[in-house]
């Protein structure tokens, strides 16, 4: 039997490392693959059913697999299995179609021939990785597993992990031998919640495995449902490393847009004209200042600098990114209260509309939104904040931020607008009847550069932006 492990960020224990060694060759194995048979005889079982486990388990079950959806969360379980999508990005059609049940039963595991576990991997307050759901995981699997099964991890994780961490836990729980008994893989998730464009098919899927005969079985899974095809790597530790690279190098050059936004306001100079005009240039590369939030950018460089420490190497460029764009909400809360000075504003008499919560356009997931800091930052200074998102959950956002949370957008008797998500609907804002419904002399900061300063202005705003 298989079982997959998908991805949402765990926590690891160091205590194991280098004590299992893979096997990189099939002799020996007599163990049946499901693709001995047909992939499409397998029953595969996804655990964690959040923004990536959800949409695995749905694109398998659209291709005609037998699946099983494993979460913890009653809640989640019930109103998946009342045909509701918890993600907000699928349509509940997609939850209801295709061969699949959800279950809060582990003992469903046993039935699968491939596992996706999908589970959080954060980091903790010492930004040092946590695997604890990556464990709990594994040790959830290894106990129902059957002999035969491959598991193979999808959460972010820094390279070694699949060897270190998972093997041994899932070898303790089952008391079966990873290469002999159950066999394991990686294959780093690269979903993007809120983007059509980039889902599971349409993503090229990297794939690699403790020995070629069940590298080749997995890409053959994964070919059955990415139409982009399967990037076979030469290693596991090349495939979880992949993944932390290519955020890596995001966080990095958002970076260095973030630090050049802030030289050039000191400068008095308009960043995103300059950024306009250097990219006319065929080689530059375009980005655009902004808070980086969510999941992966502000986390996974502390995945690849952990390990990088752990041999001696301190990636001195990765860190100085992650503190340049760790100090954005402290400038985006500098630039509102410069605003409000030049509209005449008190400070502790101000009141502030957030517009958008969420840490991306297009979703309503708040969780590592880099709001949160803009809104710390300007409390310090007794300003009024309320916030509105079109995507979030206004109950969560309110517990979240501790902030007024409106649940129909108004903009009377506010002094100033933050514009923080680039969510489309605010594109389409009238900024002349805006301003007559703010106090007089509002101002508009513009974080996500949805606003040109020679509209805001002509409508009555004060505006600063990145």
């Amino acid at each position: 039997m298989t079982t997959i492990i998908s991805d949402t960020e765990e926590t690891a224990d160091e205590g194991t490392s280098g004590q299992y060694a893979f096997e990189t060759s099939d002799e020996g194995t007599a163990l049946e693959h499901p693709t001995d048979r047909s992939t499409r005889e397998a029953t595969i079982c996804v655990v964690g059913l959040g923004y990536v486990g959800l949409p695995l388990a749905v694109g398998f079950a659209q291709s005609d697999y037998r699946v099983i959806g494993y979460d913890v969360d009653d809640v989640t379980v019930g109103r998946l299995q009342e045909g509701v999508d918890t993600t907000g990005d699928l349509p509940d059609e997609a939850i209801q179609d295709g061969d699949i049940s959800y279950t809060t039963d582990a003992t469903s595991i046993a039935e699968a021939d491939y596992v996706i576990i999908a589970v959080p991997t954060p980091i903790d307050d010492d930004e040092r990785p946590d695997l604890g759901y990556v464990e709990s995981a594994a040790a959830t699997v290894g106990s129902k597993m059957e002999p035969g099964t491959t598991v193979v991890l999808e959460s972010t994780v820094y390279p070694g992990t699949t060897r270190e961490v998972l093997a041994p836990a899932l070898e303790d729980a089952s008391g079966l031998t990873a290469g002999t008994d159950f066999f394991v893989g990686y294959s780093p998730e690269r979903a993007t919640p809120g983007d059509d464009e980039h889902g599971l098919a349409d993503v090229v899927k990297v794939v690699s495995a403790q020995n070629e005969k069940v590298l080749e079985d997995l890409a053959t899974l994964y070919e059955s449902v990415v139409d982009a095809g399967v990037h076979p790597a030469p290693s596991i530790e090349v495939a979880e490393a992949c993944k932390v690279v290519e955020n890596a190098q995001r966080d990095l050059n958002i970076a260095f847009v973030n630090e050049l936004s802030m030289a050039l306001d000191n400068m008095d100079i308009d960043g995103r004209a300059v950024l306009e005009a250097a990219g006319t240039k065929w080689n530059f590369h375009e980005y655009r200042p902004g808070l980086v939030g969510g999941h992966c950018i502000p986390v996974d460089p502390y995945f690849f600098a952990y390990r990088s420490a752990r041999e001696g190497f301190d990636p001195e460029l990765m860190q100085t990114s992650r503190q340049v764009n760790e100090s954005v909400p402290d400038h985006v809360a500098e630039l509102t209260i410069k605003a409000l000075n030049q509209s005449h504003k008190t400070l502790r008499e101000s009141r502030v509309l957030v517009l958008g919560l969420a840490y991306k356009a297009g979703v309503g997931d708040i969780r590592s939104s880099k709001i949160d800091a803009v809104i710390d930052a300007l409390q310090e200074y007794d300003i009024d904040i309320a916030g509105y998102d079109p995507f979030a959950d206004g109950d969560a956002a309110r517990e979240s931020f501790g902030i007024e949370v409106q649940e129909q957008l108004a903009f009377e008797d506010f002094d100033a607008v933050v514009l923080a998500t680039p969510h489309a609907e605010f594109e389409q804002l009238d900024l002349e009847s805006v301003a007559r419904k703010l106090t007089d002399d509002p101002a508009l900061i513009d974080v996500t550069g949805t606003v040109g300063e020679d509209a805001a202005v002509d409508a009555g705003f004060v505006y600063r932006g990145l």
